[in-house]
């Protein structure tokens, strides 16, 4: 028997003041779309903005629906619209964050199993890392490298380890 760790490594960063112009304006589009959630359920808006390789940006968010769980989360509205619109073109940069009309979020709003699974499968169907962006609406923002950063061991993703991506 032989134990292993993996090492997840990620950026925290204070404020949009430390992130890049292109980077500021991504989570900008994220927060936007946000705007235009539909979440009579759950009154947690979502919003995810992917520029991909050819400089598109691609925003999308969370769809709820009465029977539960016939919606979809706004990763995978914005990954599933690119692809759909620009076949064959690699994500490059995902930016996801979120606000409530019930309560102030305060940390970085990470993608659920299902959402992680989808960009793993399109970054490696792009062949190339996607970065991710992670916000609420106030606080700290995460920014991880690439897919692994967030799940590992994806399902039949890649033949690469989580650290040779």
């Amino acid at each position: 028997m032989k134990e292993q760790s993996i090492n997840i490594i990620y950026t925290e960063l204070e404020s949009v003041d430390e992130l890049d112009v292109a980077d500021t304006y991504l989570l900008a589009k994220a927060a936007e779309a946000s705007n235009n959630a539909y979440a009579p359920y759950s009154a947690f808006q979502v919003g995810a903005a992917l520029l991909l390789e050819n400089g598109e940006i691609v925003c999308g968010n969370n769809q709820e629906n009465a029977a539960y769980p016939s919606g979809l989360c706004a990763e995978r509205v914005a990954m599933f619209a690119a692809s759909a619109l620009y076949p064959g073109v690699a994500f490059k940069t995902i930016a996801i964050t979120a606000k409530s009309k019930n309560f102030a979020i305060n940390y970085p709003v990470s993608p659920c199993g299902a959402c992680r699974q989808v960009m793993a499968e399109y970054e490696n169907k792009g062949k190339k890392p996607m970065r991710i962006i992670l916000k609420g609406e106030n606080g700290k923002i995460f920014v991880i490298q690439n897919v692994s950063g967030l799940l590992p061991f994806a399902f039949g993703s890649s033949d690469l380890g989580p650290d040779q991506k």
